[in-house]
């Protein structure tokens, strides 16, 4: 199935994307900037991957960087299709279509400028329902095969600052994941990327199938609610993807700090209208909420969610402030399908490493590596 994007369909994806953003996934204004812009340029077609050849190869089209707004950055549109560009000049086999890693809220646009510009589809799948902090965690499980040698490549930067890069990087996803990520921060810390072409029989046995529609529908269920207050847009949201709210209540602090490896990692904690404290850790995205006796609420890959109380909206890391009325929000991991990516534990270490607590045996408490149980 075929089905040519709208510009509803872009506020949709950008609206859905914004829930599964987790605090992250980039910038709201950037996904619908690029969204429009797509369907300006040309038709931007959603397919199915079981319409594909097995041996068709595909892409990932993504930004890479710290979404909590502490760097001056510049990406424009022609940077996503350059990126691509780099990529085919490297490999002998024809690319057809792109997948974004992750939704987000400019995430579930990813590849539409690119796919419009080039004639390519954007393939209705996806490497994490929910955004994430590191590639490895949405590369569908490449990171962990030390046989495949992947081709990556890095496009963004203000040209009046000097600061413009193109990056083409091949070798093993583990390696060259964290080169891309160290020229996004040499380019201002945000970057387009093109990266891991792979044939549709992998991608389609390894991702998510049906990802980015599943924003598309969600954000349309969010629409559909708009204007009949806020408890009700997020009891819709709920309601549609077996989701629920953990607490209503205030921020009263958060702290963050940008890294050279362009992550923004710290801790937000949230007071409940009934005086409970919880703290939400996030590197770029929210990956684990803790109560204030240190047990462990929610942990990545769960969605996790910060609504504005007022409105409904979903809150990134740069847009919470101390002081304002939330609702934290999740759905279990278990209400929705999961990439080989996400469940690999070898992408995990470095996450655990900078947020300093630990995530996969939370996540997958019966997996041997974790000696856990549930």
């Amino acid at each position: 199935m075929v089905r040519k994007l709208t510009k509803k369909d872009v506020l949709a994806a950008v609206k859905g994307g914004a829930v599964f953003a987790s605090g992250g996934g980039a910038f709201y204004e950037h996904g619908l900037k690029m969204g429009y812009a797509a369907l300006a340029l040309g038709d931007v077609n959603l397919i199915s991957i079981d319409e594909l050849p097995d041996d068709a190869t595909l892409l990932t089209q993504t930004a890479i960087g710290a979404p909590a707004g502490t760097t001056d950055w510049q990406m424009q549109g022609k940077d996503y299709i350059k990126a691509v560009q780099l990529v085919q000049e490297q490999i002998s086999e024809k690319i057809v279509g792109l997948w974004t890693p992750q939704n987000g809220k400019s995430s579930s646009t990813n590849g539409w400028i690119t796919a419009a510009a080039l004639g390519l589809y954007i393939v209705d799948v996806t490497g994490d329902i929910r955004a994430h902090p590191t590639g490895e965690m949405g590369d569908i499980g490449v990171n962990s095969r030390a046989d495949y040698i992947t081709t990556q490549a890095a496009v963004g930067g203000k040209h009046e600052t000097g600061k413009y890069v193109e990056v083409v990087v091949k070798g093993a996803s583990k390696t060259t994941s964290k080169i891309l990520r160290a020229a996004s921060d040499q380019a201002g810390g945000f970057i387009a990327t093109a990266r891991h072409p792979l044939p549709v029989k992998y991608v389609k046995e390894n991702a998510v199938i049906g990802g980015l529609s599943k924003a598309i529908n969600l954000g349309y269920r969010i629409l559909a609610a708009e204007g009949t207050g806020a408890k009700t847009v997020i009891n819709n949201i709920a309601h549609a993807t077996q989701g629920e709210v953990i607490t209503t209540g205030c921020v009263v602090s958060k702290e963050m700090s940008y890294t050279t490896e362009a992550f923004d990692i710290g801790k937000i904690q949230i007071v409940s209208d009934n005086g409970h404290r919880y703290t939400v850790y996030a590197q770029n995205e929210f990956m684990a909420i803790e109560n204030e006796n240190g047990e462990r609420i929610s942990t990545y890959p769960d969605v996790q969610t910060i609504f504005r109380a007022e409105d409904a909206f979903p809150l990134s890391t740069n847009e919470i402030e101390k002081g304002q009325e939330v609702v934290l929000f999740k759905i279990d991991k278990s209400h929705f399908q999961l990439s080989t990516g996400v469940k690999d534990a070898g992408v995990y270490p470095d996450v655990e490493k900078a947020l300093g607590i630990e995530l996969y045996k939370y996540s997958f408490p019966n997996d041997e590596n974790t000696g856990g149980e549930e």
